[in-house]
């Protein structure tokens, strides 16, 4: 059975680092085997189906392949279908009352629970918010990420420790549910 899945890469073609163009990322990753392999924006997304495998060996696949070709290693979690709709499902925020770049949405690379994040004074940041949800974390930043005190809280080391963890904004959430349904 052919699964769809997203490729989502941490921390590529971010202000000059790391460079990874989307027309070779296709070649590489159409070169492990893998079918219908699609980008969306510059920014380390791609999607792409596989009869074989599942999240975890093919996140290991592509970023071995992708430290062997570009020289450098990058962190990347795969998710399915199904996980990606499910996540949109089950956002905790009215997604279609508020602008994209005011919902955001957090991969980790395995499930975290509450007790990663208590020592945030959640009440200091309103009206900033954060849910937890399956492997994500939904943050509510009504002036944006690049203002979000809350966002910086959340980003410090300590609190993701042993994580890989991965954020895009809604617009991008909603189109990798799409290009993985089709």
């Amino acid at each position: 059975m052919t699964t769809m899945y997203a490729a989502l890469l941490r921390g590529i073609n971010v202000g000059g680092a790391k460079k990874v163009p989307m027309a070779e990322l296709r070649v590489l990753m159409t070169g492990l085997g893998l079918d219908d392999v699609r980008t969306y924006l510059q920014s380390g997304q791609a999607v792409f189906s596989a009869d074989r495998g599942g999240e975890e060996s093919w996140a290991a696949e592509i970023a071995g392949a992708i430290e062997k070709r570009f020289g450098f290693a990058v962190d990347v979690i795969v998710r399915d279908h199904a996980y990606l709709a499910a996540t949109v499902e089950a956002c905790p925020f009215p997604a279609a009352e508020l602008e994209a770049k005011q919902l955001h949405v957090t991969y980790f690379s395995e499930p975290v629970d509450a007790e990663r994040f208590a020592e945030i004074d959640r009440a200091a940041f309103l009206p900033e918010e954060f849910r937890l949800g399956d492997r994500c974390l939904y943050l509510y930043a009504p002036n944006g990420l690049g203002r979000s005190k809350l966002a910086e809280q959340l980003s410090k080391p300590r609190l993701n420790k042993g994580l890989i963890a991965t954020s895009r904004n809604w617009n991008t959430v909603v189109k990798l549910k799409e290009m993985t349904g089709s």
